[in-house]
């Protein structure tokens, strides 16, 4: 039981692959570069779906969102699926979530009640008296908010009132942006910030963990660098606006893509009025500046978390994982958040691995991951049987060193009832999408053309390619589907 692993998950929310300082010196990270140096960078990691719900349904569950159900932003993973955190608990782990969940819309309906909608939202009366369990964790500490958004509550209202914040609602403005004064600056003093709500509450369950020796899974979730894009100071002045490089479109490149993609640049706003005011630099370089100081505020208290986790002595027995539920556009290919794009950009994720003496220090793979394998990782390293209803592979092995588990992922987006229904198959070099009752689709070279500014999907010259591409897809689309129990009969 002693050997047992305790399971430390970081995530950060809607975060590009590239803002990390060890790659990108045009960021400072230093916490996330201190993980990096001593564990495995893994730079080919990606999400199974490019929103919030699919995906961390996904992470919790072990299945795609097509299999779990929270298909999509707006529904809600059932509280009849099971999760790792169940398998985790019955296995005599404790388990906790600090931050953000969203594994419930903001609405509540008679059929589909949420606990992360209005009114209980904000019914800080029900928040004193729950604290779990939720989705297989036993102690939970929400919020839903992202910067000033107006919907704050859960927890993380109370635990601003406890610390003497009781103006809190004056820093949550609906709706976001409409304070002039609070454009690229959010005026909560950072003592209140959630980043230092979240990494209090952790250490908090990581000191409680350490007393009674028992193995734990924590899952440390920050809301940023979501936007609204807003840090409070100092952090909103870190960077000068035209010290970051801004991407954009290529010119032509839409000309070979699905329709929809063409569609975004039409009727696109003049910003040239604003262009001298010193907060919209040219394209999305103030969005840019603004997210990159929410990483590095971000950054500053996952140091914390990982401090006092070492600081505890639980180094050594604790495997720590850092990634995000998606990526984010800047302005790549002409393109602002997020949506039914495929680019690297949107589902291509930042992903660090810590376990000393098990996990390789200062090293970087270009292995294949899906956070839909996290659960299985979890199980497989605690010793757990993974079941057969998850569709995700332990990459245990893989990141001890042995060989990769995977030769591709597949990435799921639906949006209903608009026509956008795509998958997107990618495997060491290619990145095949296919839409649902559509002739177009996407092909991209991604050794040739990391950029993916040439579509291929209709040059005949790679037409076998894309035949072949096609029955891959067709091939990991049946690999998915789960065994829930072995097979103990003939007939």
């Amino acid at each position: 039981m002693k050997d047992r692993p305790n399971i430390l998950l970081i995530t950060s929310d809607q975060q590009h692959y590239s803002t990390l300082g060890c790659i990108n010196p045009q960021i400072r990270t230093p916490n996330l570069d201190r993980l990096a140096a001593a564990g495995t960078r893994l730079d080919r990691a990606y999400c199974p779906n490019p929103t919030c719900t699919p995906t961390r349904a996904s992470i919790i569950t072990g299945r795609y969102p097509s299999q779990h159900g929270a298909w999509s932003l707006g529904t809600k993973l059932l509280e009849s699926q099971p999760t790792v955190g169940d398998d985790l608990r019955a296995a005599g782990y404790r388990t906790a979530l600090v931050g953000k969940a969203h594994f419930q819309p903001l609405a509540s309906t008679e059929a589909f009640s949420s606990l992360e909608a209005y009114p209980v939202l904000q019914d800080l009366d029900f928040w004193r008296r729950f604290d779990g369990p939720f989705y297989g964790f036993d102690t939970v500490r929400l919020a839903r908010n992202h910067a000033d958004e107006a919907h704050v509550g859960q927890h993380y209202a109370i635990w601003m009132e406890e610390q003497g914040y009781s103006d809190w609602r004056s820093a949550f403005q609906p709706p976001t942006g409409t304070n002039t004064t609070q454009k690229h600056r959010w005026e909560i003093p950072e003592a209140f910030h959630y980043d230092n709500w979240i990494a209090q509450e952790s250490a908090r369950q990581l000191e409680g963990y350490a007393e009674t020796g028992e193995p734990f899974l924590l899952w440390s979730s920050f809301f940023d660098p979501h936007p609204p894009y807003l840090a409070p100071e100092p952090w909103d002045t870190m960077y000068e606006p035209g010290s970051i490089s801004v991407p954009g479109l290529t010119p032509g490149e839409h000309e070979r893509n699905p329709p929809h993609f063409a569609m975004t640049q039409q009727g696109r706003p003049d910003f040239s009025a604003w262009r001298e005011s010193g907060f919209v630099i040219h394209g999305m370089q103030s969005h840019l500046r603004d997210s990159d100081e929410m990483v590095s505020l971000m950054d500053k208290y996952i140091g914390h978390i990982v401090d006092r986790l070492d600081d505890l002595g639980l180094a050594e027995s604790t495997l720590v994982i850092f990634t995000t539920d998606h990526g984010h556009l800047f302005g790549q290919h002409g393109l602002c958040a997020k949506g039914p794009f495929h680019y690297e950009d949107l589902v291509r994720l930042p992903f660090i691995v810590r376990w000393p003496g098990r996990v390789a220090a200062g090293v970087a793979s270009d292995a294949l991951v899906s956070l839909v394998d996290l659960a299985p990782t979890f199980l497989a390293a605690a010793g757990v049987p993974v079941p057969g209803r998850m569709s995700g592979l332990s990459q245990l092995g893989t990141w001890q060193g042995g060989d990769a588990v995977r030769d591709h992922v597949i990435i799921e987006n639906r949006h209903e009832p608009t026509t956008i229904h795509v998958k997107t198959y990618v495997d060491e070099r290619y990145k095949l999408t296919v839409y649902y009752q559509q002739e177009y689709g996407e092909l991209f070279d991604l050794h040739s053309d990391p950029g993916e500014t040439m579509n291929l999907w209709n040059d005949t010259r790679f037409a076998t390619l894309k035949a072949d591409l096609t029955r891959r897809m067709l091939f990991a689309e049946m690999a998915k589907e789960p065994l829930p129990m072995p097979r103990i009969a003939g007939a």
